[in-house]
């Protein structure tokens, strides 16, 4: 057995800390207005989309699909935020189902904010950073909540997760 991590593990290490999450933030709704600042959100209710619209948005990139307009992204309620994640979940459930899919396959992203000479990845490492991404952002969120005074108890290491054995 080779020592890795699948991105079946990543992915399922993904959906349990976004429902921890959606629970933590159902439970404690007056975290939803804390401001947040981080990568732009004004409150922790901005950041819950821009983290689960990341994973939509990448996963729709990898399987060709148009990616949901920024513009297009919901303000809430978090049932709508989170529906966002399910969606996601569910293109990169397909995707690794999918044997014909190419994983080493380069793609091109047309960021204006990377070099030209930086803006080709492989299918594997955009649907890693895709679910690394909302990792981080998830323990950003937990410091956050914390120094607010809202200790979420949040679990997130790789280590306590049941994804991984």
């Amino acid at each position: 057995m080779t020592p890795a991590i699948t991105l079946d593990e990543l992915l399922a290490w993904d959906d349990e800390t976004s429902k921890i999450w959606r629970a933590h933030l159902d439970a404690n709704p007056a975290l939803l207005e804390l401001p947040c600042g981080i990568d732009g959100a004004a409150n922790v209710m901005q950041f819950a989309g821009h983290i689960w619209a990341g994973e939509l948005r990448w996963g729709q990139r990898i399987a060709g699909l148009p990616p949901l307009a920024k513009e297009d992204v919901s303000a809430g309620p978090l049932a709508a935020l989170f529906d966002m994640h399910v969606k996601a979940t569910g293109v990169f459930r397909a995707l690794l189902d999918d044997p014909a899919l190419q994983w080493d396959e380069m793609m091109t992203l047309d960021f204006p904010w990377l070099p030209p000479d930086m803006r080709s990845f492989s299918k594997r490492k955009i649907a890693a950073h895709a679910l690394f991404h909302s990792q981080r952002h998830w323990a950003q969120l937990a410091t956050l909540v914390r120094a607010a005074g809202f200790p979420s108890g949040f679990k997130g290491d790789l280590l306590l997760s049941a994804a991984l054995t």
